[in-house]
This record gives structure tokens, sequence and C-alpha cells, in this order.
């Protein structure tokens, strides 16, 4: 078997962009957000609970040399990479959310407790999937990280002669800029024994409990205050209240003695329920050496990775696959046996938010990973049960309304992506409870009395809920009130304007009309019948996409107001740098034109993502966006909620795919360069004339082959991928 972890790159989209110069179409394309992926190289398992990575306090990781930014080229903080020590819980390419995490720093150090926020230059960086290590600046010191699936494990080796020691920080939370860090609330610590601190802090509205040891004999003590005053026999430290003015730094410094040696492993356990459970998490690692580690977690990302094995194509074009799959596979986070709220069952966190996800990265986990999809959609249900209706978003904080400008009933989706595929592990009645008390909440009164909200993309959400919550309601023999729920499902029509075609003119999230227009809905014939033509629908995507249109040039300077506006105005694709128009490429299908979906999938495959720190085009938001790219390269793309995969313009040879435990072969003749047309199809040995396959197709396995050509064929024309007015 291919070592994948060679190909899987950590460092991959977390500095500024540096791609391709875009050509033909590409080069129209507009970005409207930040021009970096946010991506961090820190050491974590596949959906791990715990992660750790350098840590310099930039935007928005907590890792690498960005300011904070929204647009433009992000500006720099620092001038290369630093750290100022080593923090754990970090998000994955997301933007600006509030709650950044990092919490629990721990620094090496050799001499003075004043170094503590001292940032070092970091020499010799290297990381691989489940491992990071770094130097830091000229102390000589060699920082190596790794983790279990419930633990952290630091491993420094300090230079000879030297007097070493740990300094946790268990205040530390968020990233270094005003308004940005999460201060504590509360706290309640107490050293145990000469090698180990333990208690609980109050971040974000969540108690999180925490464990932290020192591998080696060691003397323990208190430190308290900006100036690290050291606490002199005092073993335990509490705060009932903290607020912003009356916030101190404080945590444990351990002294190594000299038979310490100059090599020194910490473990690091987080539990949201007990500090027992915390020690249990830390210590699961306990009498198994640095290295045997690192195998583990190494090897369960080789299994992970290994789902999915392509063949042919570049070096680089591998390389950009597995380092993508590697940053779509991070989030969300199992925390299962971890809920602060009820015992067992699943808890999974950091979805940051849906509307990230839902179109990509969960449909790829669901397919891939049936049993962690059961997982997901049994969180899901669970948080809906106890708040009384889904989240949107969902990380290790007390916000409950978080992001509802996004989106709303993405969770919907998720639960009709899990019901299509049957992941076993699911209360099907009990989803669809949940989903008609989610849809009769309070917030979504005025969608069922008028038939639209503000914004038109809630509208869209609601009325795409209710088409999948039909979908069950049917299978469930509910038949009459399936067919009440299809006449909601209908609405997605009040917000387009019958005169161009388009949606009405409203509050857009991180885009404009048209960045939402082309959204794959579940009524596609219906949509494209708003004009006059198919014709005159391809002539509006063509628009979209920059057909014909002069080369935009990007804004970089993030305070040119001036060219941003002029950027929106243009109403582009926004190149798969942000989420609202990343499925509308696959538009072109339902009318006929897959030719033009492969022209311009291939398009953004050549110019918007390329190897290292600079090569993605935009926020990777927690897999969304490299989890798109998987499916492109792969020649299939799932189309959210629905029954239904697209066929694209696979740049690989071929795929062999674990598909929940059967195998499905994507095989694919004269492919390459300047071959991005499919000429024919055949699903196990049956020729087709559709460009997509149905998800019962896909997950029975098989084998897809594609013939691929220079010119545009007449395949997949005629047949149109299915709509479901009727549900």
């Amino acid at each position: 078997m291919t070592d994948l972890l060679e190909l899987a790159d950590p460092f991959f989209g977390n500095g500024a962009i540096d791609l391709p110069t875009p050509e033909g179409i590409a080069a129209t394309w507009f970005f409207i957000k930040a021009q970096t992926g946010n991506t961090h190289p820190g050491a974590t398992t596949p959906f791990g609970m715990v992660s750790a990575c350098a840590y310099s306090g930039a935007y928005p990781t907590g890792y690498g040399v960005n300011a904070p930014n929204t647009h433009g080229t992000p500006a720099r903080r620092f001038d290369r990479p630093v750290a100022s020590g080593f923090t754990h819980l970090q998000q994955s390419g997301t933007g600006m959310i509030d709650t950044y995490y990092n919490y629990v720093r721990v620094t090496p150090l050799v001499g003075d407790l004043g170094q503590l926020g001292t940032r070092w230059p970091l020499h010799d960086e290297v990381a691989s999937p489940g491992y990071y290590a770094a130097t830091l600046g000229d102390t000589g010191i060699r920082a190596e990280l790794t983790a279990s699936l419930r633990s952290a494990v630091h491993r420094y080796t300090f230079p000879g002669g030297s007097a070493p020691r740990i300094a946790v920080d268990l205040s530390a939370g968020g990233i270094d800029f005003p308004g940005m860090r999460t201060l504590p609330t509360a706290s309640d610590i107490v050293l145990v024994g000469s090698r180990a601190v333990q208690g609980w802090i109050a971040l974000a509205g969540v108690r999180l409990y925490v464990y932290v040891e020192v591998g080696g004999p060691a003397s323990s003590a208190l430190w308290l205050g900006d100036g690290h005053e050291i606490l002199g026999g005092q073993r335990s430290l509490a705060f009932d209240a903290i607020t912003p003015d009356s916030f101190e730094p404080f945590g444990a410094v351990f002294d190594l003695t000299p038979t310490a040696g100059s090599v020194t492993l910490v473990r690091v356990g987080f539990s949201l329920r007990s500090v027992s459970q915390a020690q249990r998490n830390a210590q699961g690692t306990l009498r198994r050496p640095f290295e045997a580690i690192t195998e583990r977690a190494q090897g369960l990302w080789q299994n992970s990775l290994a789902r999915f094995e392509v063949h042919g194509g570049s070096q680089e074009q591998r390389r950009i696959f597995y380092s993508a799959l590697y940053h779509s596979l991070q989030k969300p986070s199992n925390w299962e046996g971890e809920s602060p709220d009820w015992d067992g069952a699943p808890y999974y966190v950091d979805f940051a938010t849906l509307w990230d996800q839902y179109k990509t990265q969960i449909p790829l986990l669901m397919t891939f990973f049936p049993g962690r999809g059961c997982d997901v959609v049994n969180t899901l249900l669970s948080l809906a049960e106890r708040w009384g209706h889904f989240p949107n978003a969902f990380l290790l904080d007390a916000d409950r309304e978080r992001c509802e400008g996004q989106a709303t009933a993405l969770a919907h989706t998720v639960i009709a992506d899990a019901f299509h595929r049957r992941i076993d592990g699911i209360d099907w009645l009990r989803a669809y409870s949940v989903m008609e008390a989610d849809l009769a909440h309070p917030r979504n009164r005025a969608f069922f009395e008028t038939g639209k909200v503000e914004p038109p993309t809630h509208t869209l959400d609601l009325a795409y809920a209710c088409f999948c919550t039909a979908r069950l309601a049917r299978a469930l023999g509910r038949h009459t009130r399936a067919a009440t729920l299809l006449e909601n499902a209908a609405n997605w029509r009040s917000v387009y304007d019958r005169a161009t075609g388009r949606l009405v003119e409203g509050r857009y999230y991180e885009g404009g009309l048209w960045n939402y227009s082309f959204r794959l809905l579940h009524d596609m014939a219906g949509r494209i019948a708003l004009y006059p033509t198919e014709q005159a629908f391809v002539a509006d995507l063509d628009r979209f996409f920059g057909y014909g249109q002069p080369p935009v040039v990007q804004p970089t300077d993030p305070d040119d107001r001036e060219a941003m506006a002029a950027g929106l105005a243009l109403n582009r694709f926004e190149g798969f740098n942000n989420e609202p128009d990343i499925e509308a490429p696959y538009a072109y299908v339902y009318a006929g034109r897959p030719d033009r979906t492969a022209e311009v999938v291939r398009a953004g495959m050549r110019s918007m993502f390329t190897t290292g720190r600079g090569g993605l085009p935009g926020n990777n938001d927690s897999g969304g966006l490299t989890s798109c790219y998987v499916w492109n390269a792969l020649g299939l793309f799932p189309v959210a909620g629905q029954p239904v995969f697209l066929i694209g313009s696979p740049i690989f040879d071929g795929a062999d795919l674990h598909v929940g435990e059967k195998p499905f072969t994507i095989a694919v003749e004269d492919n390459g360069e300047g071959m991005p047309y499919v000429q024919s199809a055949a699903l196990n040995g049956h020729p087709i004339e559709r460009a997509y396959l149905t998800v019962e197709e896909v997950m029975a396995g098989g084998t897809l082959r594609l013939k691929m050509g220079r010119e545009p064929s007449p395949w997949g024309r005629a047949h149109r991928p299915p709509s479901y007015p009727g549900g």
C-alpha cells in the first residue's frame, strides 16, 4: 500500500494564497473572502477530540503569521512563523467565529519563568498527519507533538547542561488580538504531587476539565499574574468569578531535576464531565513510548486516507488530493462520552458551521464513514431534543444561536443524506419527530404563515428542510403530512424573480443574489422553467461564470473598499473562495450541459489549488473547501439532501473508493490535461447516457467507467438528473 502520509501535507493552506496564474474563465472569477486557507499543521487524529499545535496567537487558528482579515491578501502580524508555546483544540480553516479554542498553553523553558510569553522563531518545522515538530528559536529546545484519540502528548528535548522547566498557562484561550481572547470566568486548579496539575476552567460558558502530567522527576508550583509570581507552598488556586478587569493569567510550572535527563514527555487530557475523566484521557497513553503513540495516530490516518486510492495524475495532483482529504477529515471532533448533558451516546462538536460543511464535507463523511455519519445525526438529534431546535453551529461554547444570519434548518439536509444512504443506527421515527418539532419552532412561524422570510436564503433553507422532512414522512407512511410539507417545499418560488429567473433583491450573507441563484434545489426542473428556455438558463450561467469576459484583478489590499465593491458588482462566481456558490458549476448538468460543468470544474482544479501553504483559494471552513476539491477531483459531486451524485470531470485515471463497506471503482480512459469531456459512460458494464448516479447505485458498489475526450460530446445532454417537485 502506498504511504499516503507522505502525500498529505498538514501545512497545506495555512498561508496566503500562492496559486497558478488563472487562465480562461478562471481568470474572471472574483474572490470575496480572504485569500488564505486558514488551516493549521497541528497533530491530531481523524475527527480527533484533541489537537496540538504551535501557538503564535495569529488569526484565526492561533498558528501562523496573519493579522485579522476578511478579504484581500491577509496582512501579516509576524514576518515568519513564531510560537510562545503549544496549545490545544484548534479550529480548522474557519473565519471569525468568536471562539478560537487554543486552550492550555504548554511552554518548555530554559531559564527564568519571565520568558513565558516570548515568541520564538520556529526553526526546522516538520509535520505529517499525527505529528508536528519545531525548534524554538535559539533555545535549542526541540518540540514534538502527537495525539491519541483523547489526549495530546508533547515531547521536549532540551540542550545538554540546561535546567529545563515546563510552564503551563491554564488561563490561555483564543487568539492574541483585542477582543479575540477567550478569558476564563471561573476556575479551580490543584497540583497533584510533583508532576501534575488538574482542575477546571470555565471558558466561553463551558466548564473544561484539564489534567496535565509531566514525565520524570520534577518539582511543581503554581504561578499567578503577568509577572508569573511563584505561589510558594500553595497547592491550589480557585476563582469563583473572573471579570475582564480582574483577570490575571495563572498556571503551573514544573522544574525538572538533573536526573530527568534532556527528554521530557507531557500528557494533556481534557473532559467536559470531570477531572477524573480528563485524567483517564491523559493517562491513556501511559507506558506507551512517544513513537508508539505517533505510530498509532499515523496508522489511523493511513487507514482513513486509504479509503480513497487514486491512480494516475501528476505527483502534484496527488499531493493536493491527499492534503485536501487530510484537512477534510479533521472535523467535526468526536467527544463521545463527554457530553455534560447526557450519558454515553455520541457527542460530536466543531460544526463551525453547518453552512460551511453541509454541501461537501458532511456528504463525504456520510458516504465513506457511515458510522461517523450515524453519530453526527444522533448528536444533532440529542441537541435538538434538549434545546427545542437544531443548531446551525455547535462548538465548545454556550452560544446556542450562533451564525443565525448564515443559514437555518441545515440539519434536515444532513439527516436526509444519512437517510438516503440507509445508514444504520438511527431511529428514523425519532429523527422525523425531531425534524417536525424543529420546523414548528416559533422562529419559523413566518415562513409557514407567509411563504417566505428574510433573508431570501432562509426561505430556500426552510423550503428544502420541508422537502427533506417530507421524504422521511413518506417513508414512514405519513402520506398526508408529506403532501403538506411538499406544498411548503414549493415556497422556494416565492423568492425568485420571474422576470429575471434569479433570486429577488434582499440581504445576502457573503455574496449577492447571483451567488445564491444557482443553488441546487430539489426542483431544478421548475427552477430552470423560470426562464423562457433551457438555453436562456445556460446563458445566465455563462454570464455568472464569466464566459467571454475579461480577466478580473483580485483586490489584494484589505482596505481597498472601492475595488471590493467593483468586484462584487460583477455578480460573478466566487471561484471556490467561499461557500454560497460552491456547487453552482453542476447546475449546468440539469440543463443538459455537462460539458460546461467539466470546463468550469477543470478550470478550478487547475487554477484555484496547488501544493504548500498557499495552496487553497479561501477559508477551508472545517473541511468544506477541501472536501469540494476531493469530490471534484474524483468526478462525482453529491447533491446534499438528495439521493443523487452528479458526474463531473475526474482529474485522475481512476479511483478505488471504499464506500461504506463496499468498493466502488472509477475507471477513466483517455484522461489528462485538455481531455475534460466525458464521451461515454458505463456502470457495471452497462452503458449509461445520464450525467448522474443514484446514491443507491454508488452505495451498492461496482465500477463506473468513463471515456474522456478533447471535445464536448452528446453524452449526458438528453437525460436530466431527477427533480423532486412532488417529493
